[in-house]
């Protein structure tokens, strides 16, 4: 059993979905795991990851527009430390999810035909965001 660990960082220029699905099958190949998992982890309180559809880019503009109106940013939030992105940044987070763990077969991993791992930026100014990618396997 080998574990190899890698990280990469995505400067961001604003809200929105980032496709990081490639970056981090590069970190797959240069590992040499044939047969395990891999974990993605975004190190971050105002960003998120997520898994879904990466053929059709309407699909990304219907949830950026969803957090839109489930969040907004004028609601009435006692911290705003960092602005008044910062409090719904933070919902934002904590209803999606900082990790995706995805099985490896044959080098590759297992993602269904329409799907990609995507870091989900919820600031609006540009940010350099720490992507952390663990590989545990054979």
């Amino acid at each position: 059993m080998q574990v190899e660990h890698e990280k990469f960082e995505l400067r961001t220029n604003g809200k929105g979905t980032y496709e990081i699905t490639n970056e981090v099958q590069e970190k797959i190949d240069k590992s040499g795991v044939r047969k395990g998992v891999v974990t993605i982890f975004v190190q971050h309180t105002s960003c998120s990851l997520t898994m879904m559809e990466n053929a059709a880019p309407a699909a990304r503009r219907d949830l950026e527009r969803f957090f839109e109106q489930l969040v907004p940013e004028d609601a009435d939030y006692e911290q705003d430390d960092e602005g008044p992105d910062d409090m719904p940044s933070h919902i934002r987070t904590v209803l999606t999810r900082t990790s995706e763990t995805v099985p490896i077969i044959d080098g590759k991993m297992q993602l269904g035909t329409w799907q990609g791992i995507f870091l989900f930026e919820h600031r609006r100014e540009f940010h350099q965001r720490k992507v952390s990618v663990t590989m545990i396997g054979h």
